[in-house]
């Protein structure tokens, strides 16, 4: 059979192996959460709960702000000792202190929302929009948005991605191999929600197990069809994910919903019948945790608001003949190295990559040889040498002319560059001042 795929892409080293035979285990729960208000894109959501609160599983503490944002709930119970500001996984920010009182009782609202047979559309959708569930690949964009497109923007397929195919991670994975019948579930629920009839579930190769599981469990439904998918980075990126399940191509400038596409994590899917079944709303996550440093390398499920460092504790420490060079949130291509393991976790902390110091050296940038290897790897075709050159330069207009904002940040050029140019670094850059400018723009309209 032949393997579905995109143009471009890369093959780095997958280092699963690590992590990939390790069955998910429940993290020790913590003496105290640090929740942040600000772990989803868009405006951080507003505390509703003050110092001194005895507060429940699953309560909402944390409302949402605007139209691009998410409620936050408390992953313990106990008493709120603070709300002030920490560091949190890319800086600062302010967090809903909790200490834990290991009674583990249940806000009274996390009860079953009834039979998906019998929930509307807009049920479901406020039921999701309630629970504060956001995407679990990484990048944590709300999900209830993504269920409400606009009513010119037809809608006829919804994409599960369970690729995985950043290094290192192996969540999403054992999650389809010990639980598919709750992502099958979530996407039969998204289906629902967005009133289709056609749902794929992408998996690469390298997860048989998964595929297989997945498999047997979508087996009772004839509108839902498991994809497999070629090894190859970054195959779940939502553009290059709905090329290779339906040779549709989402327009420069474009969203999924322009090519008549939902896509969804599987992690977001099993979160969402978890709550449609139980009513508890996203305050745990499978974690990985992993990397040559690490002593035992886990999937771990962690409560939201836990410290990093504890939960490396929890996987035997760092090793002793091992200096640590990055500790990284999510894996080496995406995810963002940490100045301290002293950060709580958030709704999008789907690993801990801990990398020795011969692993995380940055190399030192030569002259760009035009070699032209970042265009032919780019999965968005795009010209990244040009655009890292004028943002080099300063000069975002050029750089915004060569669809700097079609940019996905999947780090493929830097991986290929020869002369270890600073491509995804100052792609980055540039993305923040363009849409900073155009912000600017709007305001002085």
């Amino acid at each position: 059979m032949k393997l579905l795929t995109f143009k471009g892409g890369i093959h780095p080293p997958y280092r699963k192996e690590y992590s990939n035979q390790k069955p998910i285990e429940r993290a020790e729960n913590p003496k105290i959460v640090y929740i942040p208000l600000q772990q989803h894109i868009g405006a951080p959501s507003k505390p509703i709960v003050e110092v001194g609160d005895l507060v429940k599983v699953g309560q909402k503490i944390g409302e949402q702000q605007g139209f691009v944002s998410c409620n936050v709930h408390s992953s313990v119970s106990g008493k709120v000792i603070a709300i002030k500001e920490h560091e949190v996984a890319g800086g600062t920010g302010t967090c809903i202190i909790v200490e834990n009182d290991f009674k583990e009782e249940r806000h009274e609202s996390v009860k079953p929302k009834g039979v998906l047979a019998d929930l509307s559309k807009e049920e479901i959708v406020g039921i999701i929009k309630e629970a504060g569930i956001v995407g679990m690949g990484g990048a944590t964009f709300p999900t209830h948005i993504k269920l409400s497109p606009p009513p010119d923007k037809k809608i006829d397929t919804v994409i599960l991605n369970g690729a995985e195919c950043e290094p290192y991670l192996t969540a999403d994975d054992r999650l389809m191999v010990e639980n598919p019948e709750e992502v099958v579930f979530g996407l039969k629920v998204f289906m629902k929600a967005l009133n289709v009839s056609k749902g794929y579930i992408g998996i690469e190769v390298n997860k048989p197990e998964a595929i297989e599981a997945i498999k047997k469990a979508s087996k009772p439904y004839s509108d839902i069809e498991v994809v497999s998918l070629e090894i190859k980075y970054p195959q779940g990126a939502e553009k290059q994910l709905i090329y290779a399940c339906t040779g549709r191509e989402v327009p420069s400038g474009g969203l999924p919903m322009d090519a008549g596409a939902v896509v969804n994590n599987v992690g977001t899917a099993a979160q969402v019948s978890k709550t449609i079944k139980t009513g508890m709303p996203l305050i745990e996550r499978i974690t990985t945790v992993t990397g040559s440093c690490i002593n035992e390398p886990k999937n771990l499920i962690t409560k939201v608001g836990t410290i990093v460092s504890e939960i490396i504790d929890q996987c035997g420490g760092f090793k002793e003949n091992k200096n640590v060079g990055k500790v990284i949130m999510g894996g080496p291509m995406m995810g963002i190295a940490q100045y301290t393991i002293d950060i709580p976790t958030n709704k999008g902390t789907s690993g801990i990559l801990c990398l020795d110091e011969s692993e995380s050296r940055t190399p030192k940038p030569q002259n760009c040889l035009r070699c032209g290897k970042c265009l032919s790897v780019c999965p968005a075709f795009l010209q990244p040498l040009y655009i890292s050159a004028y943002s080099l330069k300063n000069d975002f207009e050029n750089a915004q002319n060569h669809r700097a904002l079609d940019c996905i940040e999947c780090g493929s050029c830097s991986f290929v560059c020869p002369a270890s140019r600073p491509l995804l670094q100052s792609i980055r850059n540039a993305k923040r001042e363009i849409i900073a400018n155009k912000r600017k723009e709007s305001a002085n309209k």
